[in-house]
């Protein structure tokens, strides 16, 4: 990997990649550092070839606490200017995530606020322990979840972000997973356990066709089913068919053996 992070570390152990925020005494809060830096870790863990999942961590007692105090003292004196370009690196960072070509995970150990919850959205798939609270706390303070606002609705739909977006109300991991928000809520003794076994799955897979389900759900959520989506659905199953990585599958399948992704 390229040169040592200063706010998070990020480690790759086989087929794994690990990525932890690792500013506990700041409630893992971000800054314009913390975002250049996420952005750097996604972009080479996803580029990295031997990385087929991406675990997006945190140490300390909260997950992420949004928005870093002194990085907001700065901000209330930026321009519309500045800060129309301070707001476009957090969506560029936000970006960066959601569209990774490796699957990612958020191990969310720890509460999250505000702008954390736009890591946790942005990633594939959310496992949360069970005393994580989640609040999206941005009117109290006379802002709006702008930036963030397209994965977090993606992730737990309009009619729940009328509630949580307008009222700032703090909730828990059972309705954060009842909305969809999270995916999984376990003790935290079983956390690590239950992020291992996403990562099984998901490093038991051909790394073509999960590159080409992210791409395939981005492509279909929300549209219209008409002719030219029909179309498209049906040249992306014959594209991965016709693939090295379609045919293998099939075949490994047929021949009741391992497929050369597991072996190699």
């Amino acid at each position: 990997m390229s040169t040592p992070f200063n706010t998070l570390t990020l480690s790759v152990e086989g087929a794994v990649a690990r990525i932890w925020l690792d500013q506990p005494d700041a409630r893992n809060a971000f800054d314009d550092t913390v975002i250049a830096e996420l952005t750097r870790a996604f972009t080479e863990a996803g580029a990295a070839p031997q990385v087929r999942a991406i675990v997006l961590g945190a140490n300390g007692p909260a997950f992420c606490a949004g928005a870093n105090l002194n990085w907001m003292r700065r901000m209330a004196d930026y321009t519309r200017d500045e800060n129309v370009a301070d707001a476009g690196k957090l969506a560029a960072m936000l970006r960066t995530i959601a569209d990774c070509p490796k699957p990612t995970i958020a191990r969310v150990q720890g509460d999250v606020y505000a702008g954390g919850m736009g890591l946790v959205a942005a990633c594939d798939i959310a496992v949360s322990v069970d005393t994580a609270w989640y609040c999206l706390s941005e009117v109290r303070i006379g802002l709006v979840p702008a930036t963030i606002s397209p994965y977090v609705l993606r992730a737990m739909g309009t009619r729940a972000a009328q509630r949580w977006f307008l009222t700032a109300e703090r909730f828990g991991a059972v309705e954060a997973h009842r909305i969809g928000f999270v995916h999984e809520v376990v003790a935290a003794d079983a956390l690590d356990a239950k992020v291992a076994e996403i990562v099984k799955a998901l490093t038991g897979a051909s790394p073509a066709a999960v590159r080409a389900c992210k791409s395939l759900i981005a492509d279909v959520a929300g549209r219209e089913i008409d002719d030219a989506l029909v179309a498209k659905t049906v040249e992306g199953i014959a594209d991965i068919r016709a693939s090295d990585e379609g045919r293998e599958g099939v075949q490994s399948f047929l021949q009741k053996r391992k497929p050369n992704w597991l072996t190699s």
